[in-house]
């Protein structure tokens, strides 16, 4: 279903012609099982919602949702349903077979039992062989569509996580998300594979036990089976607790995760402050939180097991007992009692089983509600989708009565009512207090967060209506602290093309100063790996690299918060050298802190209170009287 809607409502408003007027679709699955399961465009659904019919549908479709993650792979699926069919009735002829063997045992002679034996092994033998290629075909296909349903799970969940705007990512912290990939994944996989595979083999024992057991005596079924109501009955209120805890368990093994992510991740700063024992503390105080609720899940669990294992074993006293009248009375004969009792064991297990099989089915429930609300949720900022035009911008930029605050910080605003306009192949500085919103201007030209109110416009058009892949790949950026991945130099600075030459990334190299380092200092050159955000290197090395990535894009608007923030002075030198030369024809924004940095821009922007309070060149600002800019001079927050 496309965004008509929308579409048509942001046409209106900008009056844009009708070529302007695309589609935008996103693909996610869906619940219902009538169309492919990955390849039906559907409506974005937003967890937030809080209608009751809403909530009543995904309530009563979760089942059906989970198990159409297995769609794919059906047939294989199918095959291993078949196999444990042919496998469940091999074991459960073993009953049978036994008493006949004891019949045969206690009603024929030494001669003749033998004959019968030897006959009745001759037939089992071949049978067994064939359970046994049964079960490892069940196991083997059950196992690898398990392994291609986490797979794709997985694929689904971080394509939905990419797709979020930055804003998700404030709110919501790594080592959970990281949680959700891994063991959440896992264990909905193993829930619709494996654990379905269990539950069907118990279900498939249990009716052919119970059935097996009316045919060789109704009286002794009926007294066996009196136990399985009241079961029933606590089986159901069970599932509901082990679902809810389940989702704690889950919740709390993310933030445990959380805690060890960041601070290894971190480790450096870490030790730099000695703060090893503090950080274990506070593991272990997240890992009892998990230990608490985990026991609590155990002793439930526990106390479940244990009255169905007291169920199965009353069955079997029940039918003892019975059994024994009945044979001592002739009704049924000691190998049909034989029999029986073993169908009854069968029959005791796969309940128990069964029992197994539900507490997963809401485990795993638990476990994949948090998935679902990821993967439902609709991003504010698409990734993709808007206008492509065919040119390049021209650069003109325009902040028009921007008001702004981060989602997760509602009672501090940034911005208030900020307006600037940035000609093209201008560059201006944005000065101003710590905390100014100096970055976060930055941010709203990547279109990494929307204003509350106001727009962004480039090229006099609002940045919404340009698709999001368009904009970034006409601006260059290089933050005040440079992240770079854990590849080689060459996969770093290549990082923001699709298709990139030796020869351009060479020439990025030197413009940003990095090529004789890479040279020089680094034995392997460009394949030289950085290691995880580029530990290995220092920070003005990394600050050069991040310089040549920007510059490979060749990009029509560039942003630079401080990029010569970490270098030392003979290295800015060249840098600003190669900044002024790249400079020219594009529209430059900087964050300035540096003097060196201001005096090479054509206005200076003064940010004061969210507002724009002085505009222009680096003399008229001096030459204010009591002017903002020049006390943030003589009080050093400039550095030179």
């Amino acid at each position: 279903m496309t965004f008509g809607l929308l579409r048509y409502s942001l046409c209106t408003k900008f009056k844009l012609p009708i070529h302007y007027q695309l589609n935008f679709t996103v693909q996610i699955p869906r619940c219902r099982a009538r169309k492919p399961l990955f390849n039906e465009t559907v409506r974005w659904m937003s967890t937030k919602s809080t209608t009751k019919e809403s909530k009543k549908l995904f309530s009563e479709s979760k089942v059906l949702r989970l198990y159409s993650l297995a769609k794919p792979e059906k047939n294989k699926l199918i095959c291993a349903v078949c196999f444990l069919l042919v496998s469940s009735a091999v074991t459960m002829a073993i009953p049978f077979s036994f008493g006949r063997i004891v019949d045969i045992i206690y009603k024929s002679d030494i001669t003749e039992a033998q004959s019968k034996l030897i006959k009745i092994c001759t037939i089992l033998l071949p049978i067994f062989v064939i359970g046994a290629a049964c079960n490892f075909g069940r196991i083997y296909l059950m196992n690898t569509s398990g392994y291609k349903i986490t797979k794709t799970l997985r694929e689904l969940l971080f394509k939905s996580l990419l797709s979020q705007e930055t804003a998700y990512f404030d709110r919501h912290k790594t080592g959970e998300l990281i949680n959700r990939l891994s063991s959440d994944c896992l264990l909905v996989s193993q829930t619709i594979t494996t654990n379905i595979s269990d539950g069907l083999r118990s279900t498939i024992m249990v009716a052919s036990g119970v059935s097996f057991m009316f045919f060789v005596s109704p009286k002794l079924a009926l007294v066996g089976l009196s136990i399985v109501p009241p079961i029933a009955a606590l089986a159901v209120i069970y599932g509901r607790f082990v679902r809810k805890i389940t989702r704690s368990v889950q919740d709390s093994l993310a933030v445990s995760n959380q805690v060890a992510e960041e601070k290894i991740s971190n480790i450096r700063t870490v030790k730099a402050f000695s703060q090893e024992k503090k950080e274990m503390f506070l593991y272990e105080k997240k890992m009892n939180e998990v230990l608490q609720l985990s026991i609590k899940e155990s002793f439930m669990r526990g106390l479940f097991f244990g009255m169905t294992g007291f169920a199965g074993n009353f069955i079997i006293i029940s039918v003892l007992y019975s059994g024994g009248l009945l044979v001592s009375e002739q009704a049924i004969s000691v190998g049909e009692l034989s029999s029986f009792l073993l169908y009854a064991a069968y029959t005791g297990v796969s309940i128990s089983g069964l029992s197994t099989f539900y507490s997963d089915i809401n485990r795993g429930l638990g476990a994949s509600s948090r998935i679902w609300e990821i993967i439902d949720r609709k991003p504010s900022i698409p990734i993709s989708g808007g206008l492509k035009p065919l040119t390049d911008p021209k650069g003109d930029i325009s902040f028009q009565n921007i008001v702004f605050n981060y989602p997760n910080r509602p009672d501090a605003p940034i911005l208030n009512g900020l307006n600037l306009e940035i000609p093209s192949g201008m560059i201006y500085a944005l000065v101003g207090h710590s905390g100014s919103g100096k970055s976060t201007l930055g941010n709203l030209l990547l279109r990494l967060y929307d204003p509350q109110s106001g727009q962004v416009c480039l090229d006099k058009i609002d940045l919404k209506m340009y698709d999001p892949v368009w904009l970034h790949s006409h601006i260059g950026v290089v933050s005040q602290e440079p992240i770079l991945f854990s590849g080689t130099v060459r996969e770093n600075i290549a990082y923001g093309r699709e298709s990139v030459t030796d020869n351009e990334i060479i020439n990025a190299a030197k413009e940003a100063n990095a090529y004789d380092f890479i040279v020089k200092t680094f034995p392997e050159k460009f394949d030289t790996v950085v290691g995880e955000r580029g530990v290995l290197l220092s920070g003005g090395q990394k600050q050069r690299i991040a310089i040549a990535r920007a510059l490979l894009k060749n990009p029509k608007i560039l942003l630079l918060d401080e990029a010569t923030s970490a270098l030392d002075a003979e290295s800015e030198k060249l840098i600003q050298e190669a900044l002024q030369r790249v400079s020219k024809g594009r529209t430059v924004l900087t964050i300035a802190h540096r003097l060196s940095t201001i005096k090479n821009a054509d206005k200076l922007a003064v940010i004061y209170n969210g507002k724009i309070v002085e505009l222009g060149s680096y003399d008229e600002l001096m030459c204010i009287e009591n002017g903002l800019f020049k006390k943030l001079n003589k009080n050093q927050v400039l550095t030179s």
